[in-house]
């Protein structure tokens, strides 16, 4: 798959890049934000109009989030400043370890998460999703590597990175059981993809498991020194993550119109296309609300 953007470098792919964790940076701005939508608008609940919504985004995924010099850019954060025209909302993003989003959601600390999560029932009992994406597992290796991949029995007899609360690291530990004791599977989580990537490229760990359209732009950056390995599994939908209280289903409705409507005017589209991940779109965006989809 071609990038057609160089959000980051091969040192970063290395480990060697800088993180900018924990600070609020600036939102890349694609000129694919699409237009104030005055009905979607009307649906944001007044506790969030009038203020500036907290986005939370861990930015060491490209093309999905990452940084480019102290601004956040990728198709996650497109697509939010797309969100944020159509409802005529103001927002901040906030780079934010992964593994930390949910928390601050509960917490009232963020009203949005936009970091790829995967829509997954164990994390739908602690916030609202709204699916916008769907992506499958992937894998890649050292270029000189000899392993293949056919699915997670794979992986015994191995070490892989992962990072820190992704449903790669739940997929990979679920494995660890069922390997043989000659075979041993140890699961390598890192706080960030980044350093996750470090450790493939090290040789400190033999494979990588991330999100496939990730695994296949890491390998892009690696000049070589990466390759993917097998075929993607467990396609699922991402979604944007909001709290389980009134306002934040209200939001969550608001968020799912506005997706809406930038899939019809084609701005939904058009920011996939600026990354390469088309492969990934939805024809239309589902919301997951009190255990019901709609």
């Amino acid at each position: 798959m071609r990038w057609s953007l160089p959000i980051r470098r091969a040192l970063a792919v290395a480990g060697v890049g800088s993180l900018i964790l924990g600070a609020t940076v600036v939102a890349g701005a694609s000129g694919l934000t699409g237009t104030y939508n005055a009905a979607d608008a009307k649906l944001v609940p007044a506790s969030y109009k009038n203020t500036t919504l907290q986005v939370a985004t861990d930015a060491t995924y490209p093309p999905d989030e990452s940084i480019s010099g102290t601004t956040m850019v990728g198709f996650d954060v497109d697509l939010m400043a797309a969100i944020a025209k159509t409802l005529g909302v103001k927002y901040k993003e906030n780079n934010v370890t992964f593994d930390d989003i949910i928390g601050g959601i509960k917490a009232g600390k963020y009203a949005i998460g936009n970091s790829s999560f995967t829509d997954e029932k164990s994390r739908e009992k602690s916030v609202n999703f709204v699916d916008y994406f769907q992506a499958g597992e992937g894998v890649y290796a050292l270029s000189t590597s000899k392993a293949t991949f056919k699915g997670l029995s794979s992986f015994c007899g191995t070490k892989v990175a992962v990072e820190t609360g992704t449903t790669e690291q739940t997929g990979a530990n679920s494995e660890v059981s069922k390997c043989p004791a000659s075979k041993k599977l140890v699961v390598r989580a890192y706080p960030t993809q980044t350093e996750a990537n470090a450790a493939v490229l090290s040789g400190q760990t033999n494979f990588g498991f991330v999100d496939s359209q990730v695994a296949g732009y890491i390998v892009s950056l690696a000049g070589g020194k990466f390759k993917l390995v097998g075929s993607a599994i467990e396609v699922a939908p991402y979604g944007i993550a909001t709290p389980k209280t009134a306002s934040g289903q209200k939001l969550a409705l608001a968020i799912q119109a506005a997706i809406k409507t930038l899939i019809a005017n084609g701005t939904y589209h058009a920011i996939l296309a600026k990354y390469g991940v088309t492969a990934g779109a939805l024809p239309t965006s589902k919301i997951v609300l009190n255990g019901a989809t709609s």
